[in-house]
């Protein structure tokens, strides 16, 4: 069992930004893409964005040209990976979620963390 936990949520103005941080407990297994969802009230879970344990990075369309490629970074000696938000909109509020994927396959979630941006 790898335990997932999330911070760095919170209340911000619109234009403002936050810095996400998801920490993955150790594991004898190795970890493979992390990435950052987003769920916001009456929708479903969606992505934000991934990365690779090689730093590969993929973005969902809704964030593109707000959050560039360097937006998503890991420190895979902490198995931690950071999400900074810019230019942050209304529209963004929601619980963001952080998935690890582990080396044979299982996938785990955190409890999530909500992101509210005011207009």
């Amino acid at each position: 069992q790898v335990q997932v936990v999330e911070s760095g949520g919170g209340l911000v103005q619109a234009g403002g930004s936050l810095r996400l941080s998801c920490a993955a407990s150790r594991t004898i297994f190795s970890i493979n893409t992390m990435g950052w969802y987003r769920q916001a009230p009456g929708k479903q879970r969606e992505l934000v964005a991934t990365i690779t344990s090689g730093a590969r990075t993929n973005y969902a369309d809704s964030v593109k040209g707000r959050f560039t490629i360097s937006n998503i970074s890991r420190d895979n000696v902490k198995n931690t990976v950071y999400l900074q938000m810019n230019s942050l909109k209304p529209e963004d509020t929601a619980v963001y979620y952080c998935q690890t994927g582990v080396a044979g396959g299982g996938n785990y979630w955190g409890q999530g963390t909500q992101v509210t941006v005011s207009s």
